[in-house]
């Protein structure tokens, strides 16, 4: 299977101009640290800046309801700390799940860019 993607880029690659091959090499497969720091090169680059900074906020009151969860012996207190707990981590987790999901917008959206860079070759031998 490998070597039909293989042959099907090499072929690409050889029908495609200079300039054009290189943007196509741009959009090859990436790593999870290349997909993350994308994040940070998209217009909206402030919104993602503005989330981790709520989440790192989001998480240490996590940390805090803990510990005066552990350290309380009240049972209104104790209901108190862990339902906040539970709303600072269901903060933290919505706030990933939002990055991720931006992160295979990105990954949607190369593979998008790389067909359409296939197509327009193949409309060019034409």
């Amino acid at each position: 299977m490998n070597n039909k993607i293989e042959d099907i880029d090499r072929l690409i690659k050889e029908t495609l101009t200079q300039e054009e091959a290189k943007f196509y090499d741009e959009l090859d497969e990436q790593n999870i640290l290349e997909m993350i720091g994308g994040l940070y090169k998209t217009k909206n680059r402030w919104i993602i800046i503005m989330m981790n900074i709520v989440n790192v906020i989001s998480f240490g009151f996590f940390i805090y309801c803990v510990v005066q969860f552990l350290n309380t012996d009240n049972t209104n207190e104790l209901i108190k700390w862990s339902g906040a707990g539970f709303l600072s981590i269901m903060t933290a987790s919505m706030l990933k799940l939002y990055s991720w999901l931006q992160i295979d917008k990105n990954a949607l959206l190369r593979e998008i860019k790389r067909l359409e860079l296939q197509i327009s070759s193949i409309a060019g031998k034409i």
